[in-house]
């Protein structure tokens, strides 16, 4: 039985077919640490998009937005026709990427407001600070541990790092604290407190909405 309360699994096949782009790693940055395993960049890197690669799902008409604008910057070949058809794809409900169905009208709009963006200027994006490589074998509990190790060195916590701890945990099916984040990055939860966002907080509460009690 599906432990997600959203059951459809996200279908990719279209975005494939298509040769849609919707990951892509550093382009010009470069990482401190590169092995077999990660790349990890001290000061972090804002240039790794990768779209659907957790499981949790796009869950409000500004992750939506957003969601949209990466995959029209990733994919200049695109023309309006094509777009308007990939943003119906990702919309519809059935395809496994979205918690919520949205208007014709509503998604027009949003579709025409992405379409007029300058495709020179890179989407806004989380910091990244350890990307993982394809085929490690590494588990999740793995990779969370790497990941709290090479961010507890730096003695920085960004409200990035917290945020992809709560990615992480929501993908092993476990249910975000303050605790457990702490833990993860080596620090207080009074430091995960200080960094924690309104954005951070409605996510959190978001993403332990979409497991089962």
């Amino acid at each position: 039985m599906n432990n997600r309360l959203m059951s459809y699994d996200r279908n990719l096949t279209y975005l494939n077919n298509s040769k849609i782009i919707y990951r892509r790693l550093p382009t010009t940055d470069k990482p401190d640490i590169d092995n077999k395993q990660y790349m990890f960049y001290k000061n972090g890197t804002y240039q790794c998009y990768e779209l659907f690669r957790s499981s949790a799902k796009i869950n409000t008409y500004k992750s939506l937005k957003w969601h949209l604008l990466t995959l029209w910057y990733l994919n200049p070949m695109l023309n309006p026709d094509n777009f308007t058809d990939l943003a119906s794809y990702i919309t519809y409900k059935p395809n496994g990427f979205v918690t919520f169905n949205i208007a014709v009208d509503a998604l027009n709009k949003i579709v025409y407001e992405v379409s007029m963006l300058d495709l020179d200027r890179p989407p806004k994006n989380k910091l990244r600070k350890v990307i993982f490589k394809p085929f490690t074998g590494l588990t999740k509990e793995q990779k969370l541990s790497i990941v709290g190790s090479l961010i507890g060195v730096t003695n920085k916590i960004h409200p990035d790092d917290i945020y992809q701890c709560m990615i992480d945990m929501h993908d092993m099916n476990k249910k975000i604290t303050i605790g457990r984040i702490a833990g993860l990055l080596d620090c207080s939860a009074r430091t995960i407190y200080r960094h924690m966002c309104n954005d951070l907080k409605r996510e959190k509460e978001l993403l332990n909405q979409q497991l089962i009690k």
